[in-house]
């Protein structure tokens, strides 16, 4: 439960209509089950102590008795578990029967959540039988105990905070208005849905973008519970069509599920700092009641997918999709500037390296949109000491290959003049020798565009962005940055997708053995003519700080979490060890250089994580790390012993 993790399951079990001894029996048995597996949150299917397909028996007073003592079977049950439980029931209040939901732990009726709106159309027929929800709460006396009665009700856990429940049932979810919403913006950040929705052609899919939609748009995690084929009768049948879903994601959806638990963990946690974060979110309505509810304190096991690469779609074709869209947004966003500016001109500084490419192709995607002369974007190798014959030959085999204006400026005796002329050595490879380079191949640029009336376009990417991997006034300044929203995970893809969609196949040749290169600045000389000074082992793979910059800068989550996750996504690939080290090093990085940050050029945002100053992200350029380093120390220390 630590870190807002929560373990939650839905369930349908086998049932037999009319028959709340036999429903009640497989009832408990889950529970227990659930209890055994550590799930705090446990939800069965509408009216599942009766069956919701009973029809005119639910006027029969044997039933609604049976269903009672069953009830009351489930709750002194309950007395020695801690999973709360959500069960179906038909409630007589006042006169009147109503479908709810009994909310039941530690041997109590916690609530009656009862069902707003009963459908009655088609091969529905629920207000024949039942009244729909008061609009207000009653307290209702039930075996003993006071229980609030209604549907404006939310369970609060004392631990974690974060995790406030309320429920829906079945069609509460399919109408315009559904009452998740006003749930939510009264602090609910899981909704319960036990359902009983028969099956139809093309039903399931529809139930389950429902159910995310519904997440998504609320801001919260979703738990739906469908009746089993135990409910089939007359002319419908029932299959068990369970989702549990949070923000938009579904994390477990199975069908045709039967006396089983599908089990998922939800993070509340993260559901409330995106609440924080949303500033349209409504303030809470306060005519709910809130009822207390408290857990045995536990570690939470985390069975859920943790995506290692969080901007990269794991499906080929989404992936493509993405690739698609993002060149297209990158090329737009330039295009713009070009419009606005009235230039027919860029130059791109082209390494051989991956961003100095997608730079190109996104130039070059611009100026096809505006049916410019390629001519017009001048690309320039600059060559140095630590060039290499490689990096160099692909710049001029791609720039060629796209039919634009390739120009070679040695700039080896211009760095010298200027080493003489500050006294740094050129045997001394130090901070100041790589960035003379750097700063002096800037100067070309912005000079050479000077001359041409041109547009710098600067190649530097999310992820040098977050860890300052760059020069300052060096290649850290243009006149807009095409990359500055792409994470390096995705900018390998983005090659990677023009190598095998285009049509030119020396380009495609090209941009594979960029592929293929390492990462490296190339500003110290090359050994054997091999690349000596490869990015990654200097500051850390880039998938890891990809990793940590979505978790941390997109999730706001704590570097401890952060930490915990990492060992799960990448279980097999790093050691702890290596996940520490290099996680310390961004958050050292990260707020060190946020000063580069501040005063970035424009450049195009394509997802939900831009640095820009201007738009998403307000740092102080001299924030203290020493919080977030003191947090993940200790729990690198708690996960050793």
């Amino acid at each position: 439960m630590r870190h807002g993790f929560i373990k939650v399951a839905s369930a349908s079990p086998s049932l037999k209509l009319g028959n709340p001894d036999f429903n009640k029996e497989r009832i408990i048995d889950l529970m227990k089950e659930a209890e055994e597996k550590s799930v705090k949150v446990l939800v069965f299917p509408e009216l599942s102590i009766t069956g919701y397909t009973c029809g005119d028996l639910f006027f029969q007073k044997s039933l609604l008795s049976s269903a009672e003592k069953a009830l009351k079977d489930i709750k002194e049950a309950s007395k020695e578990l801690d999973v709360l439980s959500f069960v179906g029931y038909p409630l007589k209040y006042n006169g009147k029967l109503y479908n709810t939901l009994a909310a039941i732990q530690h041997g109590s009726v916690l609530a009656f959540f009862a069902k707003r709106n009963l459908p009655t159309y088609g091969e529905f027929y629920e207000e024949r039988w039942f009244t729909p929800s008061p609009k207000e709460n009653y307290l209702v006396e039930w075996d003993g105990e006071e229980v609030v009665f209604g549907s404006k009700i939310i369970l609060e856990s004392s631990f974690p905070e974060s995790l406030k429940i309320s429920a829906e049932i079945c069609e509460d979810l399919w109408v315009p208005d559904p009452p998740s919403t006003r749930h939510a913006i009264a602090g609910a950040t899981l909704i319960v849905n036990a359902s009983a929705s028969d099956e139809l052609i093309g039903k399931s899919e529809y139930r389950k973008d429902l159910v995310s939609g519904q997440s998504a748009r609320i801001i919260c995690a979703y738990i739906y519970s469908d009746a089993s084929e135990g409910e089939s009768t007359t002319d419908m049948v029932f299959t068990g069509s369970n989702v549990i879903a949070e923000n938009g994601t579904i994390l477990k959806a199975v069908d045709y599920s039967l006396d089983k638990l599908i089990i998922s963990e939800i993070d509340t946690d993260r559901l409330e700092r995106e609440r924080y974060a949303r500033n349209t979110f409504p303030v809470a309505e306060d005519d709910y009641a809130y009822v207390e509810l408290s857990f045995k304190e536990n570690e939470t096991e985390l069975t859920r997918f943790i995506d290692p690469h969080p901007f990269v779609p794991e499906d080929p074709e989404k992936r493509n999709e993405r690739c698609e869209k993002i060149l297209t947004l990158q090329a737009l966003g330039l295009k713009k500037r070009l419009q606005h500016t009235h230039s027919k001109k860029v130059v791109v500084g082209l390494s051989g390296g991956l961003d100095s490419t997608l730079a190109l192709l996104v130039a070059v995607k611009a100026f096809d949109m505006l049916s410019l002369d390629r001519k017009g974007i001048v690309a320039i190798t600059m060559p140095c000491f630590g060039t290499t014959k490689r990096t160099r030959s692909n710049a001029e085999l791609l720039a060629l290959s796209l039919s634009v204006d390739f120009r070679t400026i040695d700039i080896s005796e211009s760095v010298k003049a200027h080493f003489r002329d500050i006294g740094q050595s050129l045997d001394d490879y130090s901070v100041t020798y790589e960035n003379g380079q750097a700063r002096e191949r800037t100067q070309v640029l912005m000079d050479t565009a000077n001359k041409e009336g041109a547009l710098v376009i600067g190649t530097g990417d999310l992820s040098e962005l977050a860890l300052g991997w760059a020069t300052y006034n060096g290649d850290h300044m243009s006149m807009y940055g095409v990359n500055t929203g792409v994470p390096k995970t995705l900018v390998r893809y983005l090659v990677k997708y023009e190598a095998e969609t285009t049509d030119n196949d020396v380009e495609s040749k090209v941009l594979f053995d960029i592929l293929s290169t390492p990462v490296s600045p190339e500003l110290l000389p090359a050994k054997d003519g091999v690349i000596s000074q490869v990015t990654e082992d200097l500051v850390g793979p880039y998938e890891l700080h990809d990793f940590f910059l979505y978790y941390i800068v997109r999730l706001s989550f704590s570097p401890s979490k952060v930490y915990r996750l990492a060992l799960l996504a990448f279980d097999g690939t790093y050691d702890s060890e290596t996940i520490y080290k290099w996680l310390r090093t961004f958050i050292r990085r990260f707020f060190s250089q946020q000063f580069k940050r501040s005063c970035l050029p424009d450049g195009p945002k394509i997802g939900t994580i831009t640095l820009s100053p201007r738009s998403d992200w307000r740092m102080p350029s001299d924030a203290d790390s020493e919080v977030w380093l003191k947090e993940l120390d200790e729990e690198y220390k708690l996960h050793k012993k």
